[in-house]
C-alpha cells in the first residue's frame, strides 16, 4: 500500500514539474512568435517594465510603462486585470522575467515574456515608436567604422546606464583606457541610445566587448568578464 502511495505522488510531482515547464516554455516567446501572439490576442495589455528614460527612446506600439525597479511596481500592476493576457517585455529579458515571476505570484494567469527583450525585437527588424515620433541622436555604422580607423586597438564597450555587469566593468575599463592609453583606445556604447547600430553590428546582449585591430574585429565577450582575461586579449 505504501509502494502504491510513493509511485503515485512521485507520478504527481513528475507531471507537475512536467506542466510549469512546459507552461514556462510556452510563455516565453521569441520576437516574431511574440509579435504574432499579441495580434491574435485582442485586449491583450503590452507592459514594458524598463525605465522612463528607456521606453521614451522607443518601446513597443501601445505599450504601457510600469518600471520594475520602482518601489510601488506591485501597486500599479495591481490595477491590471489579472483575467487579461499580458506581454512583458524589458531590454534583454532578465526585468521582465522577474516581474513575469511577480504577478504570476500575483494572480495573472496569462504573462507572456519576450525572450531576449527589445533587443531581439530590434534585431528582427519588428517596428517600435516613440512618444515624440523621434529618435535619440546616435552613430550612424559609417560613424562606428570611422572610430574603428585607429593605429591602436581598439576596444569597444556596449552598455547601458541600468544594466548592473556593465556597471561593474565600468572602473576598470577607464582603467585599461587610462593605463594602457599609448596601445589601447576604449569606446563605450550606450546600447540604449544606438539600437540601429546594435542591431547592425548583432549586439542582442548586455554587456558586450568586442576587440579591433585595423578595423577588423579580433575577440567578442558577452556578458561580464574580469579585468585581468580582458588584458590577456589586449597583450
Amino acid at each position: 500500500m505504501k509502494r502504491q502511495l510513493y509511485t503515485w505522488l512521485f507520478a504527481l510531482i513528475t507531471t507537475t514539474l512536467a506542466c510549469s515547464e512546459s507552461h514556462s516554455q510556452t510563455n516565453n516567446l521569441p520576437a516574431a512568435a511574440f509579435s504574432e501572439k499579441i495580434k491574435q490576442t485582442p485586449g491583450g495589455l503590452v507592459l514594458d517594465v524598463r525605465t522612463p528614460e528607456e521606453f521614451s527612446k522607443g518601446h513597443l506600439k501601445d505599450a504601457r510603462n510600469v518600471n520594475w525597479k520602482d518601489s510601488n511596481f506591485a501597486a500599479e500592476v495591481a490595477k491590471i486585470d489579472k483575467a487579461k493576457p499580458v506581454f512583458v517585455y524589458c531590454l534583454v529579458g532578465g526585468r521582465s522575467a522577474a516581474a513575469a515571476a511577480k504577478m504570476r505570484e500575483m494572480g495573472f494567469k496569462n504573462v507572456f515574456e519576450l525572450e531576449g527583450g527589445i533587443i531581439k525585437w530590434r534585431a528582427a527588424n519588428l517596428p517600435e515608436t516613440t512618444e515624440t515620433g523621434s529618435k535619440p541622436v546616435s552613430l550612424t555604422r559609417q560613424q562606428f567604422n570611422q572610430l574603428l580607423s585607429s593605429d591602436k586597438l581598439v576596444l569597444v564597450d556596449f552598455y547601458a546606464d541600468w544594466c548592473e555587469p556593465c556597471k561593474r566593468m565600468e572602473p576598470y575599463l577607464n582603467e585599461i583606457a587610462s593605463e594602457m592609453k599609448d596601445k589601447v583606445q576604449v569606446l563605450r556604447i550606450n546600447a540604449d541610445d544606438n539600437a540601429e547600430l546594435c542591431k547592425a553590428l548583432k549586439v542582442d546582449a548586455l554587456p558586450v566587448l568586442q576587440l579591433y585591430k585595423n578595423s577588423k574585429i579580433q575577440w567578442t565577450h558577452e556578458g561580464f568578464i574580469a579585468k585581468t582575461d580582458v588584458i590577456k586579449q589586449l597583450k
